[in-house]
């Protein structure tokens, strides 16, 4: 039996909910969206959390020796600066359910 896949919210989507909620219009919801992305990706070096949601930070990943699928030789992979999303314990219990 095939198991059944949820289909993820559009932004479309998130904007007529958010908008039906909150008595506003969608061009305002989208917005505010618009504003809150921008801000994130201008402040994710420093960090930047989303009250109750969790919080992006730049990382460094160490250098590190990987392999070519199609080859088999041993490649090096350099460092670099990667962006993670770290889900801060309320949205984990919110989802999760407590422990």
């Amino acid at each position: 039996m095939a198991k059944a896949t949820a289909k993820q919210m559009t932004k479309a989507a998130i904007v007529e909910h958010l908008a039906t909620k909150n008595d506003l219009t969608k061009r305002q919801i989208s917005g505010v969206l618009d504003t809150l992305n921008s801000l994130a990706y201008k402040e994710a070096k420093k960090g930047f959390t989303i009250p109750g949601l969790g919080k992006l930070v730049m990382s460094d990943r160490k250098a590190r020796m990987g392999r070519n699928p199609q080859t088999g030789e041993a490649i090096k992979i350099p460092a670099r600066k990667v962006v993670r999303f770290r889900v801060g314990k309320q949205a984990k219990d919110a989802i999760l359910g407590a422990k």
